[in-house]
């Protein structure tokens, strides 16, 4: 693949997350939010058996497939379960993107007190600067063009916010050699075991059907769950894994120019300010360390 098109699968890839939360605003108001999250689980299932016969893919082991679906039940079901609920009670999609947004941070502080992972100066001063960040963004006066936040939508974020976290610390322990093509399937099978009870149990199944919802529906299932997901195998492919959670930091900000322009979310100065903090927090905790340069000898 040509070198330049090579660098900018991660720009498309940030892109195409970040726009998870604009395409969350335009179906709300047409469907509910697990009723909605349960057709896009379902319709990719359906997509990514085709792509598996297509590929003639290897499926996992059966212990793998219950490690999927577990991480699948954090990562799809919590995360996108939360985010989508959050929106549903009245959070900005800016303001869901910056709180979610801070999962690579708290995938470092969990990687600190879960697996043992040292944390370096600079990454304890991100975590701070994250958390004060959000405190910000959640507290200030008319920091956004909702007013202040519901209190649900707050837990909605937060456990989205766990949600793709965990899900991440558990891929990394559990499921490293899984086939990604069938993984995946299996981990959109766990999304569907916690968004459908609870679509049953809390919704009226009252749809809207209209262009909005459709492309929204039509974008989610082949943009950002097949899309998005292919680039992230190409850039595992490519040996980028170890940047991928690095590229997170960007999506808070790329959504919010978008619900400026499409939405007119605003920011007020403090919430603008907590922003900052926020994207500067998750990118010390995810910056690399710089290796030692060798010491030269003087061998005369």
């Amino acid at each position: 693949m040509n070198a330049r098109l090579t660098q900018l699968i991660p720009v498309l890839f940030v892109w195409i997350w970040s726009t998870g939360f604009i395409n969350a605003k335009y179906a709300i108001p047409n469907i509910e939010p697990f009723y909605f999250l349960t057709l896009r689980f379902l319709f990719t299932i359906i997509a990514f058996l085709f792509l598996i016969w297509l590929m003639k893919k290897r499926w996992p082991m059966r212990i793998d497939i219950a490690y999927q679906m577990l991480i699948g039940a954090l990562i799809h079901g919590a995360y996108l379960g939360g985010v989508f609920f959050a929106i549903d009670h009245g959070v900005p999609a800016g303001i869901s993107s910056i709180f979610v947004g801070l999962h690579p941070a708290l995938t470092a502080f969990l990687g600190w007190v879960l697996l043992k992972q040292r944390l370096r100066l600079i990454q304890i001063i991100g975590l701070v600067l994250g958390f004060l960040g959000i405190s910000l963004v959640i507290y200030s006066p008319g920091g956004t063009s909702g007013g202040k936040l519901a209190i649900f939508g707050i837990i909605s974020c937060i456990i989205a916010l766990v949600g793709i976290s965990y899900g991440g610390i558990l891929q990394k322990q559990l499921a490293e050699k899984v086939p990604l093509v069938s993984g995946t399937l299996c981990q959109y099978a766990g999304g569907v075991i916690v968004v459908l009870p609870l679509s049953l149990a809390l919704e009226t199944h009252e749809v809207n059907v209209n262009f909005e919802m459709v492309a929204a529906l039509v974008w989610s299932v082949f943009a950002l769950s097949i899309g998005a997901v292919l680039l992230l195998m190409y850039m595992i492919r490519e040996g980028e894994v170890s940047k991928v959670a690095s590229y997170f930091y960007l999506v808070p900000p790329a959504t919010v120019l978008q619900a400026y322009f499409l939405f007119d979310e605003q920011l007020g100065l403090t919430a603008l300010f907590g922003c900052t903090l926020a994207v500067i927090g998750v990118y010390l905790i995810t910056a690399r360390k710089r290796p030692k340069r060798p010491c030269s000898h003087d061998t005369r």
